[in-house]
């Protein structure tokens, strides 16, 4: 049975347009780097040049005078398959070439170039008849061995990250070698696309789904590497190293011991932020008022009169590194060092929903509508607050009032 022309288009328009919203996607998507939008097109080239060749080779089937063209149609179908897979290991690995998985596409293509001349590989007779020779299957083999490399190297490349999703290129594999099987075993004659092209069409728009996914998670781990940076380099602003340091040198000659502790202590907050750098999930609520109560014994050696108080029986919770740590040092650093009498209370408590952190102090306050707003000031307020949300779904809310005194809430939500 023979299909009309309405049905050919049928078939034809959903791969069609599974191809053209492939190429839209990868030209808008904000998360893919040039060299791959480039390389992913150039697939969707190759892909849609197949499913011309399918269409060719059907046409020219059917027509039985041509068995040349026929031929050389045929030729460019099996040479191009093979390539197709080799171009997204440029997307999936982390090398610049794969100039050894060509040799086996050139050789594929070079046996098939033997039935311009020879039965070898495959033969047209005059009759239109196709038959398949000796080296008949070696589109077939170097396929598969390029798609297996393909799926080793895809799990190979993300083997510290194993989810759900990295069974997408494991299941377009499965699909890719059941056409090759269908296409194989069942009756196809009357079908002007194989299952083979159906089945690459449909695993480009799976893997670049796949792909897009892993490029989203690169670029979130990227913004939280910067941000952890950027929060580290926010709390050991110059002006407290410079001042420290000169705190130090200033002991060395009036209170040695008091140096040495000094410096011991100054070596562990230094430690405590660039270790946070390096942790991406919570610490106990222990171990970042450790470094709080740190950070304050240096500032009160400056400042002898303020004072850090703390009221925290509960510590069974976790919390993002540098949290508390940042609202002690803003508290002193814009509310109660030109205080006479300066005091910060630092307490806990467990409520019904989870636990809360409480830094209160009795500074100069601030309009807190008007820091939401301003550029450059309370950064580090607005890194806790980002981290306590992302992090652990945490809220952070500040309460202030001018020449009366700051207070920040945290809430950080029990964990099931």
């Amino acid at each position: 049975m023979v299909l009309n022309t309405s049905a050919h288009m049928m078939m034809f328009l959903p791969l069609l347009l599974q191809l053209v919203g492939l190429s839209l996607a990868v030209r808008i998507d904000p998360y893919i780097r040039k060299k791959h939008k480039t390389v992913m097109l150039l697939i969707v080239v190759f892909v849609f040049s197949l499913l011309v060749q399918n269409y060719a080779g059907y046409a020219l089937e059917l027509n039985g005078r041509m068995p040349y063209a026929r031929t050389v149609v045929s030729i460019y179908g099996y040479s191009v398959r093979p390539v197709i897979l080799v171009l997204f290991y440029y997307i999936v690995g982390k090398r610049r070439s794969y100039r050894y998985a060509w040799i086996p596409i050139g050789l594929n293509a070079a046996v098939h170039l033997t039935a311009l001349f020879s039965d070898l590989c495959f033969s047209i007779d005059e009759n239109n008849v196709f038959y398949r020779g000796p080296l008949g299957f070696c589109c077939h083999v170097v396929s598969a061995g390029l798609l297996a490399y393909l799926v080793y190297l895809t799990v190979k490349e993300n083997a510290g990250e194993w989810n759900s999703g990295k069974l997408i290129p494991v299941l377009n594999a499965l699909l890719i070698v059941g056409a090759v099987l269908l296409d194989t075993f069942a009756a196809k004659s009357e079908y002007p696309v194989s299952f083979l092209t159906v089945a690459v069409v449909s695993s480009c728009v799976f893997y670049y789904i796949w792909l897009h996914l892993q490029f989203v998670r690169e670029h979130e781990r990227a913004m939280m590497a910067e941000q952890r940076i950027q929060i580290m380099m926010s709390q050991i602003q110059p002006h407290f190293l410079y001042n420290t340091l000169s705190t130090i040198q200033a002991l060395c000659k009036t209170d040695p011991e008091k140096a040495f502790s000094t410096t011991e202590k100054f070596g562990a907050y230094l430690r405590q932020n660039i270790d946070s750098l390096s942790l991406p999930n919570l610490i106990p609520v222990a171990k970042e008022l450790e470094h709080t109560r740190i950070y304050a014994e240096i500032e009160a050696i400056r400042f002898p009169s303020i004072r850090v108080e703390y009221d925290t029986p509960e510590l069974d919770f976790s919390v993002p590194a540098l949290t508390v740590q940042p609202l002690v040092e803003n508290a002193i650093r814009h509310g109660i060092r030109i205080r006479r009498d300066g005091l910060i209370t630092v307490s806990t408590v467990k409520t019904a929903q989870g636990y809360e952190i409480v830094v209160r102090d009795n500074g100069k306050g601030f309009d807190v509508s008007a820091a939401e707003t301003a550029d450059g000031t309370h950064i580090g307020l607005r890194n806790v607050r980002e981290r306590v949300e992302g992090m652990c779904g945490g809220t952070l809310t500040v309460d202030s009032e001018i020449d009366r005194g700051t207070t920040v809430t945290i809430r950080i939500p029990a964990r099931m």
